[in-house]
């Protein structure tokens, strides 16, 4: 029994250092909000977009993360956007919590091809807190008080559009972390670089099915780890409304036949209002002690304007 809390101890630990004083990235961008991995999506659509996503994970597992978060981006005039995100997360004796403001600007490439180039940059605030009132000192005989550290930074995002293609690449906390309150082998870079790409596929005998493969990249260059994660969503048209399901599985990129977790995802938009639900099996040594990673997202859309520049036209035709 001591030998397994010591691997969950480990587990947990290794999942804190990797999201300190970065925002953390499930798969909500899947939920219809791909604005919340690159700012260069802000304003795209007729609407303001307000989703809330809330996260489980490990659910059975004491003291596992949760992470709640609140994401809203729309128009600023015909070729522009704005965005903002707040988050908050809980790692066992681990808390984090921050978010952005991001600005955004559509260009038109080739108009009658429908290419179209965005820029996007958000200014970012993490705070990183360990509660080392519960720690036990046989486990963490360094950590003997309260810590917590604070992080101001640029995210940069890029993004390129044609037809139902689409890729963005992105670099978020751009400026090296000039403190170390923590450990002294601590490291002060925390850039990390991701690619998303898909393919939106209208169906041959039915345009009202919609098949979109899209892949999601992620490299930390502190430590030289990478993660991918490989999905494919179908999306069911019914005028302005839709329905959809889906599946993404995520893996390093070192162990592409081990995934850290895989899973089936669905939702729906219905007038204004969405919703989706997403599920996700963990693989890891922890897969005997908890039942998964449960993931629900809520969404309105308000303010309903049309843009005369289709550079901001919405991603659902």
């Amino acid at each position: 029994m001591k030998n397994i809390f010591k691997i969950i101890v480990s587990l947990v630990m290794v999942n804190t250092y990797a999201q300190e004083l970065t925002i953390p990235t499930y798969t909500q961008y899947l939920g219809d909000n791909p604005y919340v991995i690159s700012p260069a999506y802000a304003g795209i659509g007729d609407n303001i977009k307000i989703r809330i996503n809330g996260l489980t994970q490990w659910v059975g597992l004491k003291n596992a993360p949760d992470n709640q978060s609140l994401a809203v981006d729309g128009r600023l005039g015909q070729r522009s956007g704005i965005g903002g995100f707040i988050y908050n997360d809980k790692n066992g004796n681990t808390f984090q919590k921050g978010g952005k403001v991001s600005f955004a600007h559509h260009l038109i490439l080739d108009y009658y091809e429908n290419r179209y180039v965005s820029f996007g940059m958000s200014f970012v605030m993490n705070q990183f807190y360990i509660d080392a009132t519960q720690f036990d000192p046989s486990y963490d005989p360094i950590v003997t008080n309260n810590r917590d550290l604070n992080n101001y930074n640029i995210d940069l995002g890029f993004l390129y559009r044609q037809q139902g293609f689409y890729f963005a690449a992105n670099v978020a906390n751009l400026l090296d972390k000039d403190t170390d309150k923590f450990l002294i082998k601590e490291p002060n870079i925390l850039r990390n670089f991701s690619a998303y790409t898909g393919y939106k596929i209208k169906s041959n005998n039915n345009s009202d099915i919609e098949y979109e493969p899209s892949v999601f990249y992620q490299f930390y260059q502190s430590d030289k780890r990478s993660s991918t994660d490989v999905n494919l969503k179908i999306r069911f048209m019914d005028y302005e409304d839709y329905y959809w399901a889906g599946i993404s599985y995520r893996f390093l990129n070192d162990q592409l036949f081990q995934p850290l977790n895989i899973g089936p995802m669905g939702g729906l938009k219905k007038n204004n209002f969405y919703f989706a639900y997403s599920y996700q099996y963990t693989t890891n040594a922890l897969s005997s002690f908890n039942s998964g990673t449960h993931m629900v997202t809520l969404g309105y859309d308000i303010f309903q304007g049309l843009s005369n520049c289709p550079c901001t036209s919405n991603e659902i035709d």
